[in-house]
């Protein structure tokens, strides 16, 4: 994937840049600056080229109306102590107010727009929109991949009007997607987990053509499991999606090894604690439900991680924030966080249930890659361009 990256970009003009502050807050504050903390590098780093920058963002869903518990001027703030600077804040992302104050600001000087999203073109694409948000800049920036796969006027019609670069965090994260899926190393293991079969079906598809190995865990092993003809007692399963589960497997054949679960965890119940058994398949009551992959699955993933190049996991293996049904799913992160760190497994993972279960396993920090995108990191798994990305390439 070739992109243009800010070290291309010009010196000494302004640069609009599209950042994500779709940040937490509580009692008006912002509660977590972790998106704060990763725009830093790209402002920084256009700081060093003299670059006035000028930061565009949505918060929440004003649905193109000016709503003030909605304003991100409250992230102004604790940007600015971030940054070691005041940070300046205009009451509008468009229009002479806001081309006046960054006009304002000394080279190296950064401001804040107003929420993108007060604008009902913003979430259309209106043109004439990305225009009045172009007209305040000289280039523009996207370093906003948890919002590139939506073409809204600051995402992808800007890019259409400037020159258009990468910014750091986005760059981070196109150079892991194509080391996971674009030009792996390989062998390439998956992992996809998660209840239903029906929401990751694009995923699935594209996933079985393009890797080596593809384990499958979570509630959607069991629809692959009861369409195989094996009893899964009273456990969650999609079965009006025997017959896509049964076309996935046959899609599979002579492309991609599928690891089903070989063995289960199982309990009456839903609860911590709960009084819970290990069950070869097809010896599962009635009454219980499948919560976990087993440790022989586990030992049988741990070998193919083993002798995998890049792993790209989406997903847990079971009901991991019910223990004891997280062992698999820890079990399995920790190995692929010792390999990864080992240089031996390029190991990159997304998603929000599996940064979630990562950081429960502890080791979110060692893989290669962990992104936070969701959504975008989703459906470019799934094969699908995403046109905040598009409109970078060279």
């Amino acid at each position: 994937m070739s992109f243009r990256r800010i070290e291309d970009a010009p010196n000494e003009q302004t640069a609009l840049v599209r950042v994500d502050f779709n940040v937490p807050m509580a009692d008006g504050k912002v509660s977590d600056d972790t998106r704060l903390r990763a725009a830093l590098p790209t402002i920084k780093a256009l700081q060093g080229k003299g670059c006035k920058v000028a930061l565009l963002a949505h918060f929440d869903r004003p649905k193109g109306k000016r709503v003030p518990e909605m304003s991100l001027q409250p992230v102004a703030a604790p940007l600015g102590q971030l940054l070691g600077a005041d940070v300046a804040f205009a009451d509008d992302c468009v229009g002479d107010a806001a081309k006046a104050a960054i006009a304002a600001l000394p080279n190296g000087g950064v401001i804040l727009l107003e929420n993108t999203r007060f604008h009902a073109g913003e979430e259309k694409n209106d043109p004439e929109l990305a225009k009045a948000i172009a007209a305040l800049g000289d280039f523009y920036v996207n370093d906003a991949f948890s919002a590139a796969h939506r073409a809204h006027a600051s995402t992808e019609g800007i890019a259409h009007i400037l020159p258009a670069y990468a910014g750091k965090q986005m760059e981070r994260e196109l150079d892991a997607l194509e080391a996971a899926l674009g030009k792996p190393r390989r062998p390439v293991l998956g992992i996809v987990g998660g209840a239903k079969v029906s929401t990751k079906l694009d995923l699935l598809h594209n996933l079985v053509a393009k890797l080596d190995r593809l384990a499958i865990g979570g509630g959607m092993a069991n629809t692959f499991l009861y369409a195989q003809g094996i009893d899964i007692g009273g456990s969650l399963a999609e079965k009006d999606m025997a017959d896509t589960a049964r076309a996935i497997m046959e899609a599979a054949k002579g492309k991609c090894e599928l690891l089903l679960p070989i063995d289960v965890v199982v309990a009456g119940e839903v609860k911590p604690g709960a009084d819970s058994q290990t069950r070869p398949l097809g010896q599962i009551n009635a009454d219980e439900k499948i919560l976990d992959a087993g440790p022989q699955t586990v030992q049988r993933l741990i070998a193919a991680m083993d002798v995998s190049a890049t792993l790209i996991w989406n997903g847990p293996l079971g009901v991991f924030e019910i223990p004891p049904f997280d062992a698999a799913t820890v079990a399995a992160a920790k190995h692929a966080a010792y390999l990864a760190k080992q240089g031996k497994l390029i190991a990159v993972a997304g998603g929000g249930d599996t940064v979630a279960a990562l950081n429960h396993a502890g080791v979110a920090q060692d893989m290669t890659f962990v992104s936070t995108a969701g959504g975008a990191f989703l459906e470019w798994m799934e094969g699908k361009a995403l046109p905040g990305v598009e409109a970078l390439t060279r």
